[in-house]
Order: structure tokens, then C-alpha cells, then sequence
């Protein structure tokens, strides 16, 4: 199969990573204050979950694939096309949620078409190249929304480059849409898709190139969310997957009390719309370059040791984040700093994103591994809203105490993640001088 497709939905990722911080941004402009943010946020992250479900399970129904990704970039063209039109907030918050339920729904159905006519040795190898095709389109969103803004301010006011940035989003997702009526791979044939449990094990293998999770962090995973039963999962919870259930709250909780009113904190401390751009282009560089070189150290040491040392890197890199804007503001020094400290978040998140699939799978029960990462999955995104509201609600009074809490939260997950090394390693323990 040729994998020409993957050009088209990289296309389409440079309109989801442009859009994932030029909204907020053209929020900003509009007068939306640092809670509005949250709202934003906190609208995309809790439609991620239903897009996954809804679009997965009529795919199924109707074994027409192709045509659900094609609806949902054009559904995307159409809502970027939509914002700079419009002045009022409440608009942009529901098309900017309907732009990351399409992004949420073309997820799976995407991850089955790329392992369409593929033997299944090589699925893993195909939905790497998926994630890795996906990640550099989002950080070429990242670089072409600074770059067009560092050249549109020049000429024109910052809400009109926006607008224009936004006009240039929306056409990327119309040509990708385009580029998969002619590209995408044939819908599978009746008894010839996957098996949701060959695949689940092909995702695990394909390791989680997950870039746009870096600034977009509560975004839902790349899982199939075919025949999943979170009851019986839930009557199949061990103490541990549910210890480490809590720990995936706080810490995806904790960044959304930072990433939702970051965009606003950031314009405050005088940087313009290119060097916000510039500043989230550099921890989705950090967390591209660190993704192997995690993977090695998690398989080399315990991965919840390694993750314990990412989450605390984490929890000290928020709040820092705010004292050096604080500090030293938009200067040559506080852009170093700032850009420093957004590198050490990145790379925080390579860390997050490739051990956390692995420990969900290692403690889940081997019937239920599958439910057990759309579980986590789901709560990612639960988290993320919940958390999106609440960092918008404490930024609306001070940035500071918002940081600080979102690097709270992270260190109490960090805490409880050493709870279940202490448990697990304790067990492995006895269970040797046992025998």
C-alpha cells in the first residue's frame, strides 16, 4: 500500500497544531480573560472523548472510513474558516470544540486505515509512521504560526495577522481534505479489518510519538475504542491500576491548570503572538529529540521510577515558568529562561507520554489491558477539562497561584506514582524471599 495518505493528514496536522494556539490567542484579542481560556480548553478536552466514540462506532456500522476523515477535515476547514469571521467569544469557544471533536474522531478510524492490506508484522511499524508523520505536521504548525505572525505584524495589527494565520489554517485542512478523497487507503472489506485486540497490541508496540500532546496535553490518545467495556473493567480494577488511575488525574489535571491560560500569561509578560509561537515550537522540538531516548531508559530502569523523575521536572518547571516571566518578563534573559524552562516541560512530556502507556499496561489485568488504556485515555481528557476550568478560574486572580497549583498537582501525582513503585516493588520483594 502506498503511504502517500500520510502527506495528506501531515497536511491536516499543520492546521490542528496552527489552530491549537492561534485560537486561544485570537481569544486573547477578542477580550477573553484568563477563565474564558479555560472555557476554551476545558470545551476541547471534553469533546475529544465523544468525537473517538461517536465517529468510531458509525465507521463500524457503516465500513465506510474513508469518508468519516474526510468529513471531519472538512468539518475542521470549515470551523477555522468560521472563527476570524466572527467577534464573538462564545462562538469561537463551540467551533474551536467541534475542531477537536473532528480531530478526535479521525484518530482511530486513521490508526485502521493504516494497517489496511498490511501483514500484521508490520502494523506497529505503519502506525509509528502515522505518529511520526502526525507530530512533525504539528510542530511545522507551531514554526509556520510564528513565522507568519513575526512577518503579518509588521504590515498589519496583531488580530488582523490572527485572522489571516487562521484563513491560512483553514485552507492547509481544506487541502489535506482534498489530498484524502485522492489518497486515502480502500475501507477494509468485510472480515479483513483488525481485531480490536491485535490492534491495541500494534499501538502499544508503535511507541508514542505523541508531539502535539506537548501543548495540547489532554487530548485523547491514540487508542481503538472499539468493543470497550469500561463496566467490566471497572469490576477488574486491582488496588494498583486504580492508585495509578488517580495519579493520571492529578498529573493531566495539573497541566491543564497551566497550559489553558498560558497563551494570556504570555502576552501579559510582552510577548508577541510569533514569540508564544516560537516558545511552544521549542518544547515540541525537546519532546521529539527525548521520545528514543526515553523509551531506552524506560526499558533499561522501572518505568516508574523514570516517570517519577519526568513528573518532578514537570512539577518544578510550571510555577518556574511564571517566576521568570515575572521577573524578567519579555527580555533577551527571560526569553532564554522561558525558553528553557518550555524545553524541560517537553521533555517532561516525552517522558509522561512513553511510560504512562506502558505502566497502564503492566498493571491491567491481560483480559482487559485494551479497556484498561481507553480508561486512561478517557480520564486524560476528563482531567484536562476539569483542570482547564480551574487554571482558568485561578489565573483570572493570579497567574502565580495558578502555576503554582498546576505544579502541585503534578508533584502529587509524582507522589503517588512512588506510592506504587514502593507497593510493587515491596511485593516483588517478598514474593522472592518467599520462594
Amino acid at each position: 500500500m502506498s503511504d502517500r495518505w500520510l502527506y495528506a493528514w501531515a497536511l491536516g496536522s499543520v492546521a490542528f497544531g496552527g489552530v491549537s494556539l492561534i485560537v486561544p490567542l485570537y481569544v486573547v484579542s477578542l477580550g477573553g480573560d484568563p477563565f474564558t481560556l479555560g472555557v476554551l480548553a476545558a470545551a476541547a478536552a471534553f469533546a475529544g472523548v465523544p468525537g473517538a466514540l461517536a465517529f468510531g462506532g458509525l465507521a463500524d456500522r457503516t465500513g465506510k472510513r474513508r469518508g468519516f476523515v474526510v468529513a471531519a477535515l472538512g468539518l475542521v476547514a470549515l470551523m477555522a474558516a468560521l472563527v476570524p469571521l466572527t467577534g464573538s467569544i462564545p462562538i469561537v469557544v463551540g467551533a474551536n470544540a467541534v475542531i477537536w471533536f473532528a480531530s478526535a474522531a479521525a484518530l482511530p478510524i486513521l490508526t485502521l486505515l493504516a494497517v489496511t492490506d498490511v501483514p500484521d508484522s508490520q502494523w506497529s511499524t505503519q502506525i509509528a509512521r502515522l505518529n511520526t508523520f502526525q507530530g512533525v505536521g504539528w510542530a511545522l504548525g507551531l514554526l509556520a504560526g510564528a513565522v507568519w505572525t513575526a512577518g503579518a505584524e509588521l504590515v498589519f495589527d496583531p488580530l488582523a495577522a490572527q485572522q489571516g494565520f487562521l484563513l491560512a489554517c483553514a485552507g492547509c485542512a481544506g487541502l489535506s481534505c482534498v489530498a484524502a478523497v485522492r489518497l486515502l487507503p480502500p475501507d477494509p472489506r468485510p472480515g479483513e479489518e483488525p481485531t480490536p485486540r491485535k490492534l491495541r497490541r500494534a499501538i502499544r508496540r508503535a511507541g508514542r510519538f505523541n508531539v502535539r500532546g506537548v501543548t495540547f496535553p489532554f487530548s485523547p490518545v491514540r487508542v481503538d475504542p472499539r468493543d470497550l467495556h469500561p463496566s467490566r473493567l471497572a469490576r477488574r480494577f486491582t488496588p494498583d491500576l486504580t492508585l495509578y488511575f488517580g495519579a493520571i488525574v492529578l498529573i493531566f489535571a495539573g497541566s491543564a491548570v497551566f497550559f489553558a491560560p498560558l497563551p494570556a500569561f504570555l502576552g501579559d509578560a510582552g510577548y508577541g503572538s510569533d514569540g508564544i509561537f516560537a516558545l511552544y515550537l521549542v518544547s515540541s522540538i525537546a519532546s521529539a529529540v527525548f521520545f528514543d531516548r526515553v523509551g531506552r531508559l524506560a526499558t533499561r530502569h522501572d518505568a516508574e521510577l523514570v516517570q517519577i523523575a519526568g513528573l518532578l521536572g514537570r512539577a518544578v518547571g510550571l510555577p518556574l515558568v511564571a517566576l521568570v516571566g515575572i521577573v524578567f518578563g519579555a527580555t533577551t534573559i527571560g526569553l532564554v529562561g522561558t525558553a528553557a524552562v518550555f524545553a524541560l516541560i517537553g521533555v517532561s512530556w516525552a517522558v509522561i507520554a512513553v511510560t504512562t502507556g506502558t505502566i497502564v499496561t503492566q498493571l491491567a489485568p491481560a483480559g482487559v489491558r485494551g479497556e484498561a488504556l481507553g480508561v486512561y485515555s478517557a480520564l486524560m481528557a476528563f482531567a484536562g477539562g476539569l483542570g482547564s476550568l480551574a487554571g482558568g478560574w485561578l489565573a483570572a486572580s493570579s497567574f502565580g497561584l495558578a502555576f503554582a497549583v498546576a505544579g502541585g498537582l503534578v508533584l502529587s501525582g509524582a507522589g503517588l506514582v512512588g506510592l506504587l513503585w514502593h507497593r510493587t516493588t515491596a511485593v516483588t520483594t517478598l514474593s522472592r524471599s518467599a520462594s
